[in-house]
């Protein structure tokens, strides 16, 4: 019993130890993980995963799009009438199933079709607003093969520079009018404006009110009914696209156009999606009004004409025609009162 106190010194002991065993084993643990190299290691692993993730995405999305792509023209061609052989007997299985195949075949053209744009009958004579020539091409491309495609569509072209910002004007020109008439577009529907007060010059800043008179000119001596144009961002953020926008916009919001007179812009898109070519069909599908879709072989047409425009087919632009989306899609809104006011602020502040 002398040495009850010692013994319960040393189970003390013990107990601490253990205790204190409990408490560091955590925080040691802790410390290994926080090393340099294993925090290395942790980060590049969950990259790894995520970056597999990413690429897996992508590619399920593209492969949508292609097949999209693909049955979006396939509908199209789909649609034309068949012709019945006369005296050939009627299968009640065989009408049964070609009438179920035709009812989701209409169903599909109902949900994915290479053209949205207005009716014909509301768009008779259309006006297509541009700054410089090559815009029609880099920009319009898909629109003004489209509607030239339609019976009883007359597509007017008003330019309202020359494109002599490298001393160019005459051969720009004649460029124009040459991917014009690929395009289906007349020499007789191209106006080319050639005034000092606007020059193709990214520094000197067009004045509305000029532009504004060009436009409401034509549309009122050629009676149109659709005006198409830029957004306020231009597409490509130059500063004579985002005028000839803003004058469109003054004529709209004054209330001179003509009644019958609708205004459209092309949508201005982020760089991303600028340069996806075909597989931005399933954005564009999901967040336009309207829109037209060019084939590959239709696509052709428009990259013909913008190599008609050699004196600006520099090594970039090479690059720009087969991969930039405007070389194959078009998404446009119409433009109300309402948004006009808006975007009017926006441009105020």
């Amino acid at each position: 019993m002398k040495f009850n106190w010692l013994s319960e010194f040393l189970a003390n002991i013990v107990n601490a130890s253990a205790i204190t065993e409990a408490v560091t084993r955590p925080l040691i643990g802790l410390h290994q993980q926080l090393t340099p190299s294993s925090i290395y290691c942790r980060i590049k692993s969950t990259s790894a995963e995520a970056l597999e993730h990413i690429l897996i995405a992508c590619a399920v999305y593209f492969l949508v799009c292609l097949g999209l792509y693909k049955l979006t023209f396939w509908l199209s061609a789909s649609a034309s009438p068949t012709t019945t052989v006369p005296g050939a007997s009627n299968n009640n299985n065989n009408g049964d199933s070609a009438r179920s195949s035709s009812g989701l075949r209409n169903a599909l053209q109902s949900g994915l079709r290479s053209v949205h744009l207005p009716k014909p009958a509301v768009m008779g004579r259309v006006l297509l607003v541009i700054a410089h020539p090559d815009d029609e091409c880099m920009f319009f491309g898909p629109l003004i093969y489209t509607l030239t495609q339609r019976d009883g569509c007359q597509v007017y072209v008003l330019c309202l520079s020359n494109g002599n910002f490298e001393q160019k004007g005459q051969v720009r020109r004649e460029e124009l009018f040459r991917a014009c008439k690929r395009l289906g577009i007349s020499e007789s529907n191209i106006i080319l404006v050639n005034a000092t007060n606007l020059p193709d010059d990214p520094n000197v800043e067009w004045r509305s009110d000029a532009v504004a008179s060009f436009i409401l000119h034509t549309v009122e001596s050629l009676d149109i009914q659709a005006i198409f144009t830029f957004d306020r961002d231009g597409v490509s953020s130059h500063p004579n696209h985002c005028a000839v926008y803003y004058a469109a916009a003054s004529l709209c919001l004054a209330n001179l156009l003509p009644k019958a007179c609708k205004f459209y812009t092309l949508d201005s898109i982020n760089l991303v999606r600028k340069y996806l070519s075909v597989f931005d069909l399933l954005c564009t599908c999901f967040m336009s009004t309207h829109w037209c879709i060019l084939s590959w072989k239709d696509a052709s047409v428009v990259r013909s004409a913008m190599m008609e425009h050699q004196s600006q087919m520099k090594w970039y632009r090479w690059l720009y025609i087969y991969t930039s989306r405007y070389m194959f899609i078009n998404s446009m809104r119409e433009i109300n009162l309402s948004d006009i006011e808006l975007e009017m602020q926006i441009h105020d502040n």
